[in-house]
């Protein structure tokens, strides 16, 4: 049988009216129009609904058995059709994961949690590990949230551009490079390196703007995380380069040297990236809010009204 929901519709505003005359009014039809669905009504459910006393219409006993049924569904159909876009976070119970580089976890994860956590106590981040490998998980519906470097190609994938940030040095305090002066791209070349990358490459853009000025580098190794690396800085005169935005944190927890990279390098872009199911949901689009504060500016995350969403790029 094909249900048609107008006769949901019908059946409520006739049971509520009692009459056809007012529930054609209450629905904006004419009362013939009613009479037919009535009709309808009475065909499917094998019930008479309304039966006609004197001048009056008397809901029969599964009329009055449904009624409260019949409004009960009617408002959850419209509810699924015409959803709420308000958003209450203080009672929001919901589960995000997200997989952002390690290092951004490290720079903007922690306001991002006292964001949600102040806001909306009932919500949970889950954080996981970039994968060496591009995965589909965004459009999987796997992970709600991304942010790395990299801007996704896909054409259903959401990409914003949140942030950017010039590279830097990382060295240890005592690292000949420290009392070089300055740092030339011949002092930089001739050092030994340590790479950072999930995928475990030993050369980056970096070899090819070396290579323009007729210099190479070492690279002695590879990390999968800057923390990885900033461990082999930390206890040796290997240097490596980083955005600074997320170096300087840790540069100035384990008491690392930042210096200027004497190289012409575009800044480090980072990005926003989710699935476009995504645009609409009120909930999500709070999380993306306050992600962005966080991995623009983490002291203030949290601390401002939550910016209108901008023009994103489409990917």
């Amino acid at each position: 049988m094909q249900l048609d929901l107008n006769l949901l519709a019908a059946l409520d505003a006739l049971l509520e009216e009692g009459s056809v005359a007012g529930a054609a009014e209450r629905l904006h039809v004419t009362a013939p129009a009613m009479s037919r669905s009535l009709g309808r009504i009475r065909r499917t459910t094998g019930d008479q609904i309304l039966v006609r006393t004197g001048r009056t219409m008397t809901p029969t006993p599964y009329a009055i058995a449904v009624r409260a049924q019949v409004h009960d569904l009617l408002q959850q159909v419209r509810g699924v059709l015409a959803p709420s876009r308000e958003l209450d976070l203080a009672t929001l119970e919901r589960t995000f994961t997200l997989r952002w580089h390690d290092a951004l976890v490290t720079h903007a994860g922690p306001a991002l949690l006292a964001a949600v956590r102040e806001q909306a106590p009932g919500v949970r981040l889950r954080f996981l590990a970039e994968s060496s490998v591009d995965t589909p998980e965004l459009r999987r519906g796997e992970v709600d949230l991304a942010a790395n470097a990299d801007r996704p190609t896909a054409s259903e994938i959401r990409a914003e551009r949140v942030a950017e940030t010039r590279h830097v040095v990382a060295v240890r305090a005592e690292h000949p490079l420290t009392r070089a002066g300055t740092v030339t791209a011949a002092h930089y070349a001739a050092a030994d390196h340590i790479a950072v990358s999930r995928r475990g490459r030993l050369s980056s853009v970096l070899d090819g703007a070396l290579a323009a000025l007729g210099l190479t580098r070492r690279v002695v190794a590879s990390a999968p995380t800057e923390g990885a690396a900033f461990a082999f800085v930390r206890n040796s005169d290997l240097l490596v380069t980083v955005p600074e935005s997320t170096a300087r944190p840790a540069a100035a927890e384990l008491g690392l040297t930042l210096l200027p990279l004497p190289l012409d390098l575009p800044p480090a872009p980072v990005y926003l990236s989710w699935h476009q199911r995504y645009d609409t949901d009120p909930a999500h689009r709070w999380l993306r809010d306050l992600a962005r504060g966080a991995l623009t500016d983490p002291e203030t995350a949290g601390h401002r009204p939550a910016p209108s969403e901008p023009v994103r790029e489409s990917g």
